[in-house]
């Protein structure tokens, strides 16, 4: 089972940014400086597609709405991103059976993105992009981070990464709940102010115009 904490790290990186963990792992394996990267992610090949798609991501990400539909694209990429990540690092180390590490980062990744995707949409109520841009950098920097210190400490890691979790989804919680109280008493508001227009003089009575005739 030590294999376990880095599998769920990188899953819960991997639903922030999938590629930025791809190219970090393999970098990792490539200079020697881990030992439990599998040989399939220091392939050159693939450092290099991680490193366009990380780049890609970097930009789209900082973009408001872009940033949203970005994410509705990579709803299945994440999650299958990190069941695989999760699966090669358990073959690579054996203590671990393949298909328990996909379970453990597929849905460790899933639940990441949600918060990512979830933090992102309403953040995007707000037409400025500095906070897309503050939100993605902070975000970027925490998977570097993290990915880093799991591969030194990694059940150190997974606890951080646990605390994150638990503090994203209840953030989200939080958010969505403000943003429908907003949007029901901007509602009312504006209901209240067709009522006024309408009792108001030369205004048209209420109920106006008449329903269709029975």
């Amino acid at each position: 089972m030590s294999v376990l904490p880095l599998v769920f790290t990188s899953g819960w990186a991997s639903g922030i940014n999938a590629y930025a963990v791809v190219l970090l792992l393999g970098v990792f394996g490539a200079t020697g400086l881990s030992d439990d990267v599998p040989a399939s992610l220091q392939r050159t090949d693939v450092l290099i597609a991680a490193a366009v798609l990380f780049l890609c991501e970097a930009v789209a990400d900082k973009i408001p709405y872009v940033d949203s539909l970005w994410d509705t694209v990579h709803t299945v990429i994440r999650p299958v991103a990190g069941a695989v990540i999760g699966a090669l690092l358990a073959g690579q180390s054996g203590s671990l059976s393949d298909l328990a590490a996909g379970a453990v980062g597929g849905s460790t990744a899933l639940a990441s993105h949600f918060v990512k995707a979830g933090t992102r949409m309403a953040v995007n109520t707000s037409p400025e992009p500095v906070s897309n841009i503050v939100l993605s950098t902070a975000e970027d920097l925490g998977v570097a981070g993290i990915v880093t210190f799991a591969m030194f400490n990694p059940q150190a890691a997974a606890v951080i990464a646990a605390v994150l979790l638990l503090i994203g989804l209840a953030l989200i919680v939080y958010l969505w709940s403000r943003i429908r109280r907003y949007r029901r008493r901007r509602a009312q508001r504006r209901e209240e102010k067709r009522l006024a227009a309408a009792r108001a003089p030369g205004g048209a009575p209420p109920g106006w115009p008449p329903g269709p005739a029975r």
